[in-house]
């Protein structure tokens, strides 16, 4: 997993529970707790599950809790910074989950190492998407959290639900 994640995880934590937390975090999950990890660095995934396995432990939270926080942090905090060109294409929130699948196909073609993942994409009805969410990290409840996030950084009540498989559905205020 690219490295990106985990500096925005480790920013989150330090910033809203210290630096002690995030030092418990990779001491229970094995890993040097002085390890900084690099936006461009690529690490193993099997490292970063544990991570976020320690981090719902140390922090007491579930990992619906955690991929909520993650995803609105992401979003609307950490990403803002790093990827203002994508945010700039973007009017609706709307417009920028049905997106995110190009921009993910443009990373693998820019980063041959990268694999983030894809979306796949239908309509219920005229306001109400499911996104299938297609990784083999199984980071749902992450992507849970994005989606809410993005709603949040257009000012958009959206009301997003994981339906199983894989699926979340998402319904638009208009």
């Amino acid at each position: 997993m690219k490295g990106v994640i985990l500096a925005s995880l480790a920013d989150l934590v330090t910033t809203k529970f210290g630096k002690d937390k995030w030092a418990d975090i990779l001491k229970k999950s094995e890993i040097n707790e002085k390890a900084r990890f690099l936006p461009v660095g690529d690490y193993p995934d099997k490292d970063v599950l544990k991570i976020v396995r320690s981090l719902c432990e140390v922090l007491h939270v579930s990992p619906a809790q955690a991929g909520e926080a993650f995803g609105d942090y992401w979003v609307n905090t950490y990403a803002p910074k790093m990827y203002s060109q994508y945010y700039a294409r973007f009017k609706s929130a709307r417009e920028f989950l049905l997106g995110m699948d190009e921009i993910h196909k443009n990373i693998n073609v820019a980063d041959k190492q990268a694999s983030p993942p894809r979306f796949a994409y239908s309509w219920k009805d005229d306001k109400t998407l499911l996104m299938k969410y297609k990784s083999s990290r199984n980071l749902i409840d992450i992507f849970v959290g994005l989606v809410k996030g993005v709603g949040k950084h257009f000012h958009e009540t959206l009301r997003v639900t994981h339906v199983g498989n894989n699926v979340v559905q998402i319904v638009f205020p208009k």
